[in-house]
């Protein structure tokens, strides 16, 4: 019998899945659009349930359009030419608070994997190893020092201004947004920035380059807890009110694939979820996915529930100058009706 790589499994797997599907919808399929930010894992619950079939098997026939940025993916689902995003919670808060009530379905992690401060590689060799002597060193032209999100009001910038301003740092420096993940290490790589926040793919690559070395680990579980206490919903999926009140079938089928994908992850090993995940995340290595993957894993929410204490500790962090946006409540924020119909159906 023929050697069968487990990649070409979980293809095997897809598509098995992807045929019942078929079988099941027929010409009733439903059309539509998950939007997720960047070429990251931290978005993987979208391309498993697109990879394994569970998006077909729920009779949606979905397709995953790239946003470009945490914003870009807001701005899209607020012109209701994406069905479902995935992203900061802020991004539906700031769409309430604009007007155009929005709701998070589905949180995927208790704290931020994405808030790692990669600093130039030369500066580090110079001798800058905190953030406070991070703040104090100039530009060659006199200017602050240059920090880089993938965008502004994005995860990345959220949790990491936070931190700088616990530390009373962030206004010592200059916030900029550079994309998606080629155009983020390229500005680290071409030295157009001085500090890069991302994830541990991206540091891993950036270090096997020589572009980059960790400063600050925002992610580390002491550091979080010292700073924000606790666990807190940083991404979810998140849609329009206005979108789930037009077709609420629809959005329980979303809701339904994506609460089994994160049941799948949480039930295979890190080479699993990136095998079946790879087409999605091919701009950083395999080694570079892998290890961010098995960080996921420790941050990961497979329970899909928020309670009060979560939201109470994000509520400094959300409701602030820096992000504009006015207080809400836990019922104007989380839509908990569809996940729990989800979770009857297929208990974890």
């Amino acid at each position: 019998m023929a050697n069968i790589s487990r990649r070409s499994a979980l293809t095997v797997i897809a598509a098995s899945g992807a045929a019942l599907a078929t079988r099941r919808a027929g010409a009733q399929a439903m059309a539509g659009r998950a939007i997720y930010p960047v070429a990251v894992p931290v978005y993987q619950t979208q391309f498993i349930a697109d990879r394994i079939g569970y998006f077909k098997e729920a009779g949606l026939d979905c397709k995953l359009l790239q946003g470009g940025s945490g914003v870009k993916t807001r701005e899209i689902i607020a012109s209701s030419q994406g069905d479902i995003g995935i992203g900061d919670v802020t991004h539906p808060m700031q769409l309430t608070n604009h007007g155009r009530a929005a709701r998070v379905l589905l949180p995927v992690d208790t704290r931020s994997n994405s808030v790692m401060f990669i600093i130039r590689k030369d500066l580090k060799d110079q001798g800058i190893n905190s953030l406070e002597a991070f703040t104090q060193w100039k530009r060659p032209d006199g200017r602050k020092p240059i920090v880089s999100v993938s965008s502004l009001g994005g995860t990345n910038h959220v949790w990491s201004s936070y931190y700088m301003e616990t530390m009373g740092l962030d206004d010592k420096v200059t916030w900029i947004g550079t994309g998606n993940v080629d155009t983020m290490l390229g500005a680290l790589k071409s030295k157009q920035v001085d500090i890069l926040v991302s994830s541990l793919s991206l540091l891993t690559d950036a270090q096997k380059n020589g572009w980059g070395e960790l400063l600050f680990d925002g992610t580390d579980e002491a550091i979080w807890n010292k700073h924000i206490g606790g666990k807190v919903p940083v991404t979810g999926h998140f849609t329009l009110q206005a979108t789930i009140d037009k077709d609420p079938a629809k959005m329980q089928a979303y809701v339904t694939a994506l609460w089994r994908a994160a049941q799948w992850i949480k039930a295979h090993k890190a080479d699993e979820v990136y095998d079946a995940i790879e087409p999605y995340v091919g701009s950083t290595s395999r080694e570079s996915n892998m290890l961010e993957i098995a960080s996921i894993q420790k941050v990961a929410d497979y329970d899909g529930r928020v309670d009060a204490a979560s939201f109470a500790r994000g509520e400094k962090v959300w409701f602030r100058e820096m992000t504009g946006i006015k207080p809400l409540k836990i019922a104007d924020v989380i839509n908990s009706t569809l996940i729990e119909a989800a979770r009857k159906a297929y208990p974890g």
